[in-house]
């Protein structure tokens, strides 16, 4: 069970958002990835439990943020509920697509199992939910992935395999890459792995 820590930053500025305190394992139907945020201060500012099936679709999402709180799941593509700070009302929304995406590195773990691109394939084009900071507000985006190439690298538990993607905003044209071993996020645009308890999980063969 892969436990640690993300450290958060604008991608474009680098100022510094906090921590993503996680752990994550894979379960008889699939992944299941559980974190808790914290603000640069070290106070409690959100958090993300998201489990999806074998096929990478979601069939749990719950995130807070702001006491916003979004519930959601795989539903006639995606359905979710999302809950103001009172908690007295309550909008509900769905779309033709088949995942959510956020800042969390949950989303880009769950997006590459749903993809299951091969090293040197073509460019595959999704469409996600994303649940935009600060208040988890709804937004449709459009994103390319390509899995550039998968490496090995020795390690003292064994060999461990690193996928790069090059991922590509559709409506903005801007470009990044996403290193990924198993079911940790190495480095993305804003995340960084600060701290891991034990080896990333393969915990399904694509």
């Amino acid at each position: 069970m892969p436990r640690g820590r993300y450290s958060l930053h604008d991608p474009h500025d680098h100022t510094p958002l906090g921590e993503e305190h996680f752990h994550c394992a894979p379960g008889p139907s699939g992944w299941r990835y559980v974190s808790q945020l914290t603000a640069p201060d070290g106070e409690h500012r959100g958090s993300v439990d998201l489990a999806i099936d074998e096929l990478g679709r979601p069939i749990r999402l719950e995130v807070n943020a702001a006491s916003w709180q979004v519930r959601g799941a795989a539903l006639d593509g995606v359905t979710w509920v999302r809950t103001d700070p009172a908690g007295t009302e309550a909008t509900e929304g769905n779309i033709a697509a088949p995942g959510f995406t956020g800042t969390s590195p949950a989303f880009l773990i769950a997006t590459s199992r749903l993809l299951r691109l091969a090293p040197g394939g073509p460019e595959t084009r999704v469409r996600l939910l994303a649940l935009t900071d600060p208040v988890l507000a709804p937004r449709t985006v459009d994103q390319a992935w390509v899995l550039l190439r998968r490496e090995e690298h020795p390690t003292d538990s064994g060999p461990l395999l690193v996928d790069e993607y090059r991922v590509s905003a559709l409506d903005t044209g801007e470009v990044h890459a996403v290193h990924i071993a198993g079911d940790v996020v190495l480095s993305a645009p804003g995340i960084e792995l600060e701290h891991l308890e034990t080896p990333p999980s393969a915990f399904e063969e694509q």
